[in-house]
């Protein structure tokens, strides 16, 4: 069985994480490091991927309106539209080759799906998928959103899976360009706080039996 790294960041702005990323995808590449999965929270931010860049039809507040609340607007090298990062959110990046025998990428989006609807699973909630959208739901809200890039087989961004992130602040944009569904989190629908390194346990366990790979260490850099 294939090993994957898991690195748990904690809060790391988005920026630095697409730094982080595009090193971590050579290292890859040369074969310098092991798969990895990085796990982390974003401050709060506002990203575009490529069905957005450039366009703020999809944001709802003026810029003085995100200046006063410290947000970001950042262009990004995902695919999808409009998205909300910010507290209580966990972010998973994976930086995984796929080749040989995983070189197909609506299956990879299809098992970062998996991996959420698990995670959910592991805390009562039963989530699923939608016909003719990404991400991962409970009836017509959004509890996971995904947005990926895959240079030659390596992937990097990931998924965006909502624990206890303040919701309101999804009012602010088009939630991933869609206006009609809503969008929840892991604590609203279980009424409770939760502690987000138990909802990385539960990913990490999920993440190794979808991708068929082995926890090879967990390491804080």
């Amino acid at each position: 069985m294939r090993q994957f790294e898991v690195r748990s960041l904690g809060t790391v702005g988005y920026s630095d994480a697409l730094t982080l990323q595009h090193t971590l995808v050579e290292e890859r590449r040369h074969g310098r490091v092991s798969d990895l999965l990085l796990l982390l929270e974003h401050p709060h931010v506002i990203t575009r991927g490529a069905g957005a860049r450039q366009s703020n039809d999809h944001v709802l507040v003026d810029r003085s309106t995100l200046d006063a609340e410290a947000i970001d607007i950042v262009d990004t090298g995902r695919g999808g539209d409009v998205t909300y990062h910010g507290p209580g959110q966990l972010i998973g990046y994976p930086i995984l080759d796929l080749k040989p025998d995983r070189c197909d990428v609506r299956r990879y989006v299809r098992d970062l799906e998996e991996v959420m609807i698990r995670t959910a699973a592991a805390f009562g909630i039963v989530a699923g998928r939608v016909n003719g959208l990404t991400g991962v739901w409970v009836g017509e809200a959004k509890l996971g959103a995904i947005g990926v890039r895959i240079s030659r087989w390596i992937t990097s961004h990931g998924f965006a899976f909502n624990v206890s992130p303040d919701l309101s602040r999804f009012e602010m944009i088009v939630p991933c360009g869609i206006v009609d569904k809503g969008v929840t989190s892991l604590s609203a629908l279980l009424d409770q706080e939760l502690v987000l390194a138990d909802v990385e346990a539960a990913v990490v366990t999920s993440f190794s039996e979808v991708f068929d790979r082995a926890v090879c260490t967990t390491a804080l850099v």
